[in-house]
């Protein structure tokens, strides 16, 4: 069974919450609710958390665009979709863009690219060119990018 939190407790215990890992709105309405906050309460802590700088969407948004890129090497239509999903605005999102430098931006997804046409055992071309390409889709990497790659490394491995 949930404890009843009052809302100084509540608010100590989302101070943590927020503090262990960069948060979105979303998250912390989410987790308010699971701990059984009415909707005033819940507005009145999210107040208290963006004035003492606990909630930043802003720094979320940001935060998020880069690890996702630099850890998961996740493309920008599926950092922007993630974004959305969690109800990030535009702006918030376009900044977050910002941080993936294009160099980093193509350097990720031609290792990514390369890596994973020389791990596709598949010999079958029409087949090795469809795994290659889902996956690079799934990954959020635009789909010229990935057209242009797998030419280029159809190219290279008829020679």
């Amino acid at each position: 069974m949930n404890p009843v939190y009052s809302i100084k407790e509540a608010i100590h215990k989302i101070e943590h919450y927020c503090a262990y890992q960069e948060r979105c709105h979303e998250e912390v309405v989410q987790k308010l609710r699971s701990m059984k906050m009415d909707s005033e309460e819940i507005d009145t802590i999210l107040v208290h958390l963006i004035s003492a700088n606990f909630l930043n969407e802003s720094r979320f948004a940001c935060s998020f665009a880069r690890g996702k890129h630099r850890i998961k090497f996740w493309g920008k239509i599926r950092i922007v979709n993630e974004l959305k999903f969690r109800k990030i605005t535009q702006y918030n999102i376009n900044l977050a863009l910002k941080e993936i430098t294009v160099e980093e931006y193509n350097s990720t997804f031609h290792i990514v690219s390369e890596r994973h046409w020389e791990a596709i055992l598949e010999t079958n071309v029409q087949k090795k060119r469809k795994k290659f390409c889902d996956y690079l889709l799934r990954k959020g990497f635009e789909s010229n990018l990935i057209y242009e790659k797998v030419k280029e490394l159809e190219n290279l491995q008829e020679q």
